[in-house]
Order: structure tokens, then sequence, then C-alpha cells
């Protein structure tokens, strides 16, 4: 008899936990994190859902307790998760977390390719309508909102940081921490880095208020810090010219006052190379609630720019993806038609996005 119940009680430990189980292993989990208190049934039960007695989810927590998922400390009725109910937790989450991501990316790459053709079109029927150049800036993940963050183990002293953004961006690093981090740690991580950064923009990740909190930290400060160092470094870095459409730069040869001008061959040479095109639309970008801006000569700030004129204007695709449209073209410019051509570009972005 006493046989029968240890292979019993071994088949329940490696067994599935049903869906109850789970959720109420779940619950416990939480509520300890939240809280650092052994959790009670009467506190599963005004969390749960469902209307559940404290007689059943006592016997549910009594099944866990066998499992090994829980544990009961000798100063509480309550219990506590053991190591191997956060592996199940954070096996579980991570899962869940890593199938989101799949599909995020998967989104995302489907809404980037569809942006991608519109906007080579567009870009090329505006340097037709306006007989000048034109760009377009695709979208930016600087100013996109966290919203949370993931960490997972990669190798023995490497961790894998997964951000998510708004617009379902989703940016990765791998971060050095020379040493083994448990399951646990990897889950209070995530909770304290999340609680710092879910809400703050992308490039704001650095500021002195962030490194602050971090300051603050009473665990895993210095693991934190090499990560939002490595974010640091992701933000500055991941900007770049491929996400820059242009068109047109063969039209500046039609106007006299750009031909006679001995910087003709620079301002080609900056729409094919696109970098000083990258800092115009950043300056205009800083001045987002203008939204339609014009410069004139030197106020381009870009030297091949200086006999010309640069109308831009910001666009918001929704879901924190935002560009800018603009065209380059002499002084004297048409300006009231290209005013108009920007205005029905960007209406006929936003609405090819609905």
């Amino acid at each position: 008899m006493a046989k029968k119940k240890d292979e019993k009680n071994e088949l329940m430990k490696t067994s599935p936990l049903d869906d109850r189980q789970r959720e109420i292993l779940v619950a416990i989990i939480k509520i300890y994190l939240e809280t650092g208190e052994p959790v009670g049934s009467r506190t599963i039960s005004k969390r749960l859902d469902e209307s559940l007695s404290s007689a059943t989810i006592r016997i549910v927590m009594s099944d866990l307790e066998e499992y090994g998922y829980i544990l009961k400390p000798h100063t509480s009725a309550g219990r506590i998760p053991s190591d191997k109910g956060y592996r199940f937790y954070v096996d579980n989450l991570m899962r869940e977390k890593e199938n989101e991501i799949k599909e995020l990316h998967t989104e995302f790459n489907k809404r980037i390719d569809k942006l991608e053709d519109m906007f080579k079109t567009l870009v090329q029927n505006i340097a037709i309508d306006t007989n000048y150049a034109a760009l377009i800036k695709g979208p930016t993940i600087k100013e996109n909102k966290i919203k949370y963050t993931q960490i997972s183990n990669l190798e023995e002293d490497k961790i894998l940081v997964v951000v998510v953004l708004e617009g379902n961006v989703v940016e990765t690093t791998i971060v050095e921490i020379n040493k083994i981090l448990s399951a646990k740690d990897l889950l209070d991580m995530s909770v304290a880095l999340n609680k710092i950064l879910s809400g703050i923009n992308f490039s704001d990740v650095g500021i002195d208020t962030i490194k602050n909190e971090i300051e603050n930290l009473n665990s895993y400060k210095e693991e934190i810090k090499l990560i939002v160092d490595s974010l640091i470094k992701k933000a500055t870095t991941s900007h770049n010219d491929n996400n820059i459409w242009t068109s047109g730069a063969n039209n500046f040869f039609k106007y006299k006052d750009l031909v006679e001008n001995e910087n003709i061959s620079s301002l080609v040479e900056t729409f094919e190379k696109k970098q000083e095109l990258a800092k115009l639309v950043d300056v205009n970008n800083e001045n987002a609630q203008a939204g339609l801006r014009v410069y004139i000569g030197d106020e381009t700030n870009v030297d091949s720019m200086k006999d010309c004129s640069v109308i831009t204007a910001n666009c918001d695709f929704g879901n924190g993806i935002k560009g800018t449209i603009g065209v380059v073209g002499p002084k004297r410019m048409d300006y009231e038609k290209v005013i108009k051509t920007i205005g029905n570009t960007v209406k006929s972005m936003q609405d090819g996005l609905k």
C-alpha cells in the first residue's frame, strides 16, 4: 500500500498541472512578487475572477505544495513560490512573451513592407507633381515609447534583452553579465526594469531620472546598469539612412540658378548619400509640434542646400510610428503648390494605412 502511494505521489509530481492548478499557482506567484508576503487562500480568492471557495483553494494549494511548486514558511499559514514554482512561472511567461514577440515581428514586418511600397510610390509621385526633388523618412524607433522588456538567459555570461515599443516595434540587445542568473533573478530584474522603463521614449533611456531610479534599487543595480547602458547604445546607433527614400534629384538640373551654382554636384550627392538628409529630418523631428516647416537657404544647416528651399512635414501613422516627407528645390520654388502637394501626400499616406 505504501509503495502504491509513493508511486502515486511521484506521478503527481511529474504530471502537468490542470488549468485550475496553473491559475492558482500563477496567482500565488504574482501576489508574492507584489507583496513579498506569504499568500493565503483568502487573498487568492479575492484576486481570482471566478468564484472559488477558500476551502477549494486550500486543497489545490496542498497539491501544489506536494508537487513542490510552493512552500509553507514555518511562521505563516500562507505559501511562497519554490524554485520549481518560479521555474514554471518564468518558462510559461517567456513562452508567452516569445510567441507574442514573434507575432509582433511578423505584424510589424508586414506593416513595414506596406509602408516601404507606399513610400517608394509616393516619393516618386511628389517629385513628378512638383518637378523638384522629394524625400520621405520612414519610421524611427527613437521616439517610440517602451511597452515592456523581457530578459532571458542566452549563455552562462550573457543575457538577451528584448524591448517591445509602441507600434509593436521589437528591439533586441545582448548584454554580458559575467555571472549566472537564476530564473528568479531574471524575473525580478524584468519586473524592476519594466517599472523603470515602461512608458518612456526609447531615446530617453539615458536621462538622469532613469539613472537616479537605478541608483535607488536595492537589488540587481549593477546588472540593470549594464542593460540600460546597452539600450542607450542601441538607441543612439539604431538610427541609419536606410529608411530614407528619395526621388527627383535630376530635377535640380532643370533650374538655371542651381545648375550655375558650383554646389550642384554636392547637392546631388547629398540626395545619393542621405546622411545630410537624415540630419535635416532630425531637426524637423525636434520641432514636431510645428508640423509643416519651411527652410530657406542657410536655415537648412546643410551646406549643399544654401541655394535651396526645403519644405518638410511630420506624419503620424498611428501606434507611435512617425515619419517625415520633404521637398527640395530652388528658392524660387512654387511654395503654394508644394505645400498643397505635401498636404495631399500626408492625407493619402494616412488613408493608405487605415
